[in-house]
């Protein structure tokens, strides 16, 4: 199963829309994955005409009608992968304790709010917690980034995080 990871879009706030190579990406993919700050339901309406399946929460950015359409937490299962998405997570210090303590019956965490990659397990080695960056603004880091993993048997089989042209 393919999955396309991303999160804090922040359309039309610090892009005017998505990047073209994540937009081609989304058909191709089993499952479209979205940890929040969308900011503009259009978005919302075009992930969701063009994925085959989509799992989206809101963030701290996104107002009254994507909270009324989308959940804090998504949880999911893909090809025996028990998944969950949460837009904010806290600070970076303690946070793979702290999301195993809050998400004992998961296998992978996706999250946002950073704009940071980010890809570690627990010490247990049970959760991998996993940031795609954010496609739109990259803020100090080199890149904007998104993520596309498969699932397969209960497990991530790859994941790889991609980087996007800088826009002009």
């Amino acid at each position: 199963m393919r999955l396309l990871i991303m999160s804090d879009t922040h359309l039309p706030r610090r892009a005017k829309a998505l990047p073209p190579q994540l937009l081609d990406a989304v058909p191709h993919a089993d499952v479209v994955i979205h940890a929040g700050d969308w900011v503009d339901t259009a978005t919302l309406d075009l992930l969701q005409s063009r994925a085959r399946r989509l799992i989206g929460v809101y963030g701290n950015n996104d107002g009254p009608e994507l909270r009324a359409r989308l959940p804090e937490v998504a949880r999911a299962e893909l090809a025996g992968l028990r998944l969950g998405v949460v837009h904010e997570t806290g600070p970076a210090q303690g946070r793979e304790r702290r999301c195993a303590e809050r998400f004992p019956d998961l296998d992978v965490l996706v999250f946002g709010h950073s704009h940071i990659p980010w890809d570690s397990t627990t010490a247990d080695g049970r959760l991998r917690l996993l940031n795609p960056g954010s496609p739109t603004d990259r803020r100090r880091q080199p890149y904007c980034t998104y993520l596309t993993a498969r699932a397969r048997a209960g497990r991530l089989t790859s994941v790889e995080l991609h980087r996007l042209p800088r826009r002009g």
